[in-house]
């Protein structure tokens, strides 16, 4: 379902054909921020050229934000690996400057909880940095509360801010 945001925004479910686009995307914005793929941030990880994939899985959704046909953003989100089963983990929530400020990043991850909600799960975890200040004020504007210790095995080893929501 394409959720037209604007004439020339438009939030829809990834295709496989998305793969490199997004791909890039959290590159490109990953080395404006300083978040390098030798530390452990989203930008190492193994899977980044095979979202599609990843998000085909059950429980697990992602959604890219297009401008005029071109892929600019998105996020998603999934089950959290190696933990209790009523848990998901908010994803990859990556905006290009040209779209930041329209409140697209709120609307996705809106629509993130909930899929969340709706697949059952309970409560819902975030990995983030203290470079993104942005994004820690939004997550703490939706609801969601900083813990101290890790949850699940996310191999994201530099993200020290961590987050909880109950759903």
């Amino acid at each position: 379902m394409n959720n037209v945001v604007s004439p020339t925004l438009t939030v829809r479910r990834i295709t496989t054909a998305d793969n490199a686009a997004i791909a890039r995307v959290i590159r490109q914005v990953s080395a404006e921020y300083g978040l390098t793929a030798d530390k452990g941030y989203t930008v190492a990880d193994p899977n980044l050229d095979e979202l599609y994939q990843v998000y085909s899985q059950p429980g697990a959704a992602y959604w890219v934000v297009e401008q005029n046909g071109c892929v600019v953003g998105g996020g998603g989100v999934a089950p959290l690996s190696c933990s209790e089963s009523d848990i998901c983990e908010l994803q990859k929530m990556y905006f290009l400057p040209v779209i930041r400020g329209q409140g697209l990043a709120k609307k996705l991850a809106l629509m993130a909880l909930d899929h969340a909600r709706e697949q059952g799960f309970k409560r819902c975890y975030l990995e983030t940095t203290a470079f993104l200040r942005e994004a820690i004020a939004l997550y703490e504007r939706l609801g969601f509360e900083h813990i101290s210790e890790p949850l699940g095995c996310t191999g994201h080893v530099d993200c020290e801010v961590r987050m909880l929501k109950d759903l």
